[in-house]
């Protein structure tokens, strides 16, 4: 079974950058596809980004693209979410996943961490 944990999220000012991580308890990069979520106050687990490590193809929520990037380290199973130029609108409980489908729904994914939190004041 995969275990995620996720680290990295803190308060930061509205401008700044937070780089989040989530390391794998075994190598996840190929066999599963890699996601990251965020769950704000009231409301839904929305989606933030994707990773499939067959062919190294990410994808980002429109709210994101530009500002968000993720990278990984094969040789750790850590893959990261540099956030820069974040808002208060960013602030959420940061979650990574694994799934065995490509997907950006969260109900297709299998494995979860315990979430980080992330806030931008304003």
């Amino acid at each position: 079974q995969v275990q995620l944990v996720e680290s990295g999220g803190g308060l930061v000012r509205a401008g700044g950058s937070l780089r989040l991580a989530c390391a794998a308890s075994e190598r996840t990069f190929s066999p599963y596809i890699m996601g990251w979520f965020r769950k704000a106050p009231g409301k839904v687990l929305e989606f933030v980004s994707i990773f499939r490590g067959t062919d190294n193809y990410t994808e980002y929520a429109k709210s994101v693209k530009g500002r968000f990037a993720m990278s990984r380290d094969f040789v750790e199973n850590i893959l990261y979410l540099e956030m820069n130029s974040l808002k208060p609108e960013d602030t959420a409980l940061y979650y990574c996943a694994a799934g065995r489908s490509f997907s950006l729904l969260p109900s297709r994914y299998d494995y979860w961490g315990q979430g980080t939190q992330v806030t931008v004041s304003s």
